[in-house]
């Protein structure tokens, strides 16, 4: 079982008694909601933060070179979220499978062409620098961190095996387009069919709500576009024939919003008991007597 956060619960606490006594209860559950989000995504913002950083001061004459540099501070921070309890040695297998997975599809796709990796580098393997794995991680410990830190339930949920058969064709889809018909729209058409009336149930302190998984898979993968634009613009990747330019096609964000179905799928083939959780009924606070506060 999964420790409870009880550092993370009395600082949500104090954050939420403190906020509810000058602002709207509303904005208060929006505001917690959102740091609850950065929180559960830290992974993932202290590797684009290195990324930033490491552009920002590395100079080409150094004796590190700055993808090798990557490295560290991507196995350092996985080290870190381990000691800290941040992330629990369950988690760690999920991501291990993500890195795992994300690595091989980076090789597939920068020996076609796809993408390449400019700056030299000891810590590589076909081109392949081996940051590049802590990439994908981060998505997978985001998934099982906000799993956790939001008590998320999932309802109704379509046939475990039906979602496995999603999962893999849109990974074998990632490497066959390059020499079969790309079937994307048709998986864009099955994540609506299996997951549309599946809602997404989370706490926020004492309250419980609810959102479409669609929906919340599209606003996902909004938020990693605009995190792979900001990598893109530091020239950390460079995509084929988008030399020179600071963003990547609006086509990316259509393969975040696969990859994260694919990622959520992987999450359940460890964490096969939140498929089991019942949701719980959606409370609406009351303006003259709101609920305990719990974050």
């Amino acid at each position: 079982m999964t420790p409870h956060p009880s550092n993370t619960r009395s600082l949500e606490r104090a954050l939420g008694d403190w906020a509810r006594g000058w602002l709207p209860f509303w904005l208060v559950e929006f505001v917690m909601f959102g740091l609850k989000q950065a929180w559960a995504c830290l992974f993932g913002v202290l590797l684009l933060a290195g990324i930033l950083a490491t552009k920002a001061v590395w100079q080409p004459d150094w004796p590190v070179a700055r993808y090798d540099a990557l490295v560290v501070w991507a196995v350092g921070l996985q080290v870190v979220f381990l000691a800290l309890k941040l992330e629990t040695w369950r988690e760690a297998r999920v991501i291990l499978l993500f890195h795992l997975t994300g690595t091989a599809m980076e090789i597939f796709k920068v020996s076609a062409g796809s993408w390449a990796y400019p700056e030299a580098g000891v810590l590589k393997i076909f081109g392949i620098p081996m940051f590049s794995g802590f990439m994908y991680a981060a998505v997978g410990s985001y998934m099982a961190r906000v799993i956790r830190i939001f008590d998320m339930r999932f309802a109704p949920y379509p046939p475990f095996w039906t979602t496995l058969l999603l999962a893999v064709g849109i990974y074998v889809n990632f490497f066959a387009h390059h020499f079969l018909p790309d079937i994307r729209l048709g998986l864009f058409a099955a994540t609506v069919l299996l997951f549309g009336r599946t809602r997404i149930w989370f706490t926020i302190g004492a309250r419980t709500y609810w959102m479409p998984m669609v929906l919340a898979a599209f606003l996902s993968s909004l938020f990693l576009w605009i995190a792979e634009n900001v990598g893109t613009g530091t020239g950390t990747w460079v995509y084929a024939g988008n030399a020179g330019q600071h963003w990547a096609s609006l086509a990316k964000m259509g393969s975040w919003y696969l990859l994260l179905y694919v990622s959520f799928v992987t999450v359940t083939l460890e964490y096969r008991d939140v498929l089991l959780r019942r949701p719980i009924a959606s409370s609406r606070p009351s303006r003259r007597s709101p609920a305990p506060a719990e974050g």
